[in-house]
């Protein structure tokens, strides 16, 4: 929500599960597991927890108005604009996201929160790719090694011990970027902890890719985010922030 020109971090959470939990004053302890969203209880729990009506939701999956099938001119898109800073997209299929995306889509624009290509000051729902808005989060010009599933990629034949070490040094730098864009985000997201792993290391990484939706929700409601792609699908990027100088390639 916003406050006095400043945007506010009510809360985040590691599943919708949690999320739904948060919305009814509990917290849940159990590990964060997958689940299929219900857009309408989602959107009651996040009125519930701001105190207002959600204007736009930014969601990071693939999202079309047909059914997805392969690769979409959004995807090929973020490829010419953002490929030079290794942040294509991978490429969809029939079968990832499937139907579930279809589902999502048609559940948000029943619930009165179309799917948004072109203009999405009016409120809807949008897609996130977070690797290029990170970028451009971060003023860099290569995407974020902080996907820990990657870590051995980012720093090949380094002990675990030292990839978790840079990774969780990443993902600080990645909350303490985010917290210059929302206030509260330190009360709202968990302490990272001294050695995360496996599920607790996933569900931070999870946290800290909603926050970055939260972002590019907010830059693309005050008309600050391009969308790439045509009528069918778009995926929703910050514009360069102020003094970073940093813009996408072509």
């Amino acid at each position: 929500m916003r406050q006095a020109g400043r945007w506010t971090l009510r809360t985040v959470a590691p599943s919708y599960d949690h999320f739904l939990a948060l919305a009814e004053g509990a917290r849940l302890t159990t590990r964060p597991a997958g689940s299929l969203p219900d857009a309408a209880a989602l959107l009651a729990a996040a009125a519930r927890i701001a105190g207002e009506a959600v204007a736009l939701v930014a969601i990071d999956m693939p999202l079309a108005h047909a059914p997805i099938v392969t690769r979409r001119p959004s995807d090929n898109a973020i490829a010419r604009a953002f490929g030079a800073w290794h942040c294509a997209t991978h490429s969809p299929s029939a079968d990832r996201p499937g139907a579930l995306s279809d589902t999502l889509r048609a559940g948000f624009a029943a619930a009165g929160y179309p799917l948004r290509t072109g203009d999405a000051s009016a409120g809807g729902l949008i897609e996130v790719y977070p690797h290029p808005a990170l970028v451009r989060l971060a003023g860099g010009t290569r995407r974020l090694p902080y996907k820990a599933g990657n870590s051995a990629k980012y720093w090949p034949g380094e002990p675990l011990a030292v990839r978790r070490g840079r990774l969780h040094a990443e993902w600080r730098r990645i909350a303490a970027l985010l917290a210059t864009r929302f206030d509260g985000l330190a009360d709202q997201l968990p302490p990272l902890g001294d050695h995360p792993a496996g599920v607790a290391a996933k569900a931070h990484e999870d946290m800290l890719d909603a926050i970055v939706c939260a972002w590019v929700g907010v830059t693309a409601l005050e008309g600050e985010a391009d969308a790439f792609g045509d009528d069918g699908s778009a995926i929703w990027v910050p514009r360069a922030l102020s003094g970073t100088g940093v813009d996408a390639a072509g």
